[in-house]
């Protein structure tokens, strides 16, 4: 049997649409689209000033420019009118622009007090541990939701400061250990929604990016099923081998407590190593060969397992649907 190591091997980077819904002004949800309205309307209120202050430059400059024989300008010395308006004008502009403000804090990050949290999210150097709190599924680095209901997630950290963004979705949130944080999310249409750590938390920072998958409610009923189910057990010789591996060396130290993302269900998942990489089987080889390759520092030791025992670890997970 070919090894995975020595055939020819394709390393398949982060895809054009894992990226292109990780924009602020593209808006997917009630809250995004608060934080989204609120910028544009900023934008376009401050250029009209822009405008307006340019345009009375140019014309004073033009207006009352030096000419051969012109007399000397008049001098004004006071003028209460003019100190009314360029007082009352800067101080009703910031009035309005308060209101809005107020208007997207509220409708962007509305209360959580007497709710139950839905999510909890675990934030990692470098990933993202998410729970299911009703149904007890345990993922990580994609979060999957149902189309137009909100959800709330408790965010929690295991080390270090993070902070939580999906420019889609909603405002950034901080993940301070020792203090959880809560944050409404929600979806108003069917996509996959980009995230990142947004805090610099360690040399893997750039690499610790989350997914937000957003199902229709049939969808993620069916998701929830099958990661609730228990995935079917190894068949073929290198399925069961890699199970030994998997079980019998130092792997479950890790993976089943939450030192490492829980693999369960590691071969319905898109992503490796927290957005490093799409998730087929020769790239998982190629992360088992050595992680250091495409995440330097990453706590996955390298462990220089030989190619029978990478082919037969891609093999086992592969199994993990």
């Amino acid at each position: 049997m070919t090894s995975l190591r020595a055939a020819p091997m394709v390393v398949v980077a982060m895809p054009g649409p894992y990226t292109a819904n990780a924009f602020t002004l593209a808006p997917a949800s009630p809250q995004a689209a608060a934080i989204s309205s609120l910028f544009v309307g900023t934008l376009i209120f401050l250029s009209a000033i822009l405008i307006l202050v340019t345009f009375l430059v140019v014309y004073a400059i033009i207006r009352y420019r030096d000419r051969p024989g012109a007399p000397e300008a008049a001098q004004t010395f006071g003028s209460r009118k003019l100190e009314i308006i360029w007082t009352a004008v800067p101080i009703l502009s910031l009035a309005v622009l308060s209101g809005f403000m107020i208007r997207a804090m509220s409708a962007g990050d509305p209360p959580t007090a007497e709710a139950r949290p839905d999510l909890r999210i675990v934030a990692h150097q470098w990933w993202w541990e998410i729970i299911y709190l009703k149904s007890g599924v345990t993922t990580a680095n994609e979060i999957h939701i149902p189309v137009g209901k909100q959800l709330l997630v408790d965010f929690r950290s295991a080390d270090v400061i993070h902070d939580f963004w999906v420019p889609a979705l909603g405002r950034k949130i901080d993940i301070v250990p020792g203090h959880p944080n809560r944050l409404w999310i929600e979806a108003d249409r069917g996509g996959t929604y980009l995230g990142a750590c947004a805090e610099f938390c360690g040399n893997e920072h750039a690499w610790m990016r989350i997914m937000v998958i957003a199902d229709s409610p049939g969808d993620f009923a069916a998701w929830i099923k099958e990661q609730s189910d228990i995935p079917p057990k190894p068949v073929t010789p290198d399925e069961q081998l890699g199970a030994n591996i998997y079980r019998e060396n130092i792997c479950t130290n890790c993976h089943l407590r939450s030192v490492g993302p829980d693999l369960t269900h590691i071969a319905t998942r898109r992503t490796l190593a927290a957005g490093a990489l799409v998730n087929t089987p020769e790239n998982l080889a190629a992360w088992l060969h050595d992680p250091d390759d495409f995440k330097p520092g990453s706590n996955m030791p390298n462990f220089k397992l030989s190619d029978g025992d990478v082919r037969a670890l891609v093999a086992f997970l592969e199994t993990q649907k």
